[in-house]
């Protein structure tokens, strides 16, 4: 199944959210990776001014969005559940990690539709809840203070549902625009560690004298850095400047 078919069949399931916003930056942190399917169970206030507000861009989510009573109906048809709670149980679904929870998550997408169930924001969710999910997952925050925003905690998951999607491939429009200018060649390297060495000598800031180890440092930053053509043009460009305001130019040599 492709990637995108993946993401399409994950419901993300807020249980009794009591913020209005948290359920806006929920639909936006879903659409913003890739997933649309949002399920409300029990929300207190729906559809609200300020869940619009927060969706930024994501009402389409938010208008589509089934509102149900119990989590049951939200799971109706799943094949899988992956409940997310940060609150160690006594008896309930084998726990793990959420990059290996949300792998289980998409291959078992594979067979039908499945759901990511989060809980309200103060008391998260109940045993009853979880129980109704095959597997429990919670994000490895500092333990100091391992509270997470309900939409940042949506956020994380969708990221890692979108990595997992696309087997951590970036898509490919996202890669920068190459460059027009080629790379500089061993010539263009050494012509411009020369001049470098020219107008150092005469600065004061180089002593020929007492070479030390810079000209060798410097080579091996250029090698490091693989400036291209342009970028040796720019920088010598700036060493005739500086040659010209120090008085010690070389005429009209380029």
């Amino acid at each position: 199944m492709n990637p995108e078919r993946l993401l399409s069949s994950i419901r993300v399931v807020l249980c009794r959210p009591s913020h209005p916003g948290n359920i806006g930056a929920a639909a936006r942190a879903m659409k913003t990776m890739g997933l649309s399917e949002l399920y409300l169970v029990a929300p207190k206030h729906f559809p609200a001014a300020e869940a619009d507000a927060r969706a930024a861009g994501a009402d389409d989510l938010l208008r589509r969005a089934v509102v149900v009573e119990a989590l049951d109906a939200a799971l109706a048809g799943c094949v899988f559940a992956l409940a997310l709670s940060a609150r160690r149980r006594d008896l309930g679904p084998p726990s793990a990690l959420p990059r290996e929870s949300v792998a289980r998550l998409l291959a078992e997408a594979e067979q039908g539709p499945v759901a990511l169930v989060f809980g309200n924001e103060t008391t998260g969710l109940d045993n009853d809840e979880v129980s109704r999910c095959q597997a429990l997952t919670a994000i490895p925050a500092d333990p100091a203070f391992s509270s997470l925003n309900l939409g940042s905690a949506v956020q994380l998951l969708c990221y890692e549902c979108r990595m997992t999607a696309f087997a951590g491939q970036q898509p490919a429009d996202w890669t920068a625009t190459p460059s027009a200018s080629p790379l500089a060649t061993a010539e263009e390297n050494e012509a411009l560690l020369a001049h470098l060495q020219t107008v150092m000598t005469a600065t004061g800031f180089y002593n020929p004298a007492q070479p030390g180890r810079l000209l060798p440092r410097l080579r091996r930053l250029f090698n490091r850095a693989r400036l291209e053509r342009s970028e040796i043009n720019i920088l010598r460009g700036i060493l005739a400047a500086t040659e010209k305001g120090t008085g010690h130019g070389r005429g009209n040599d380029k």
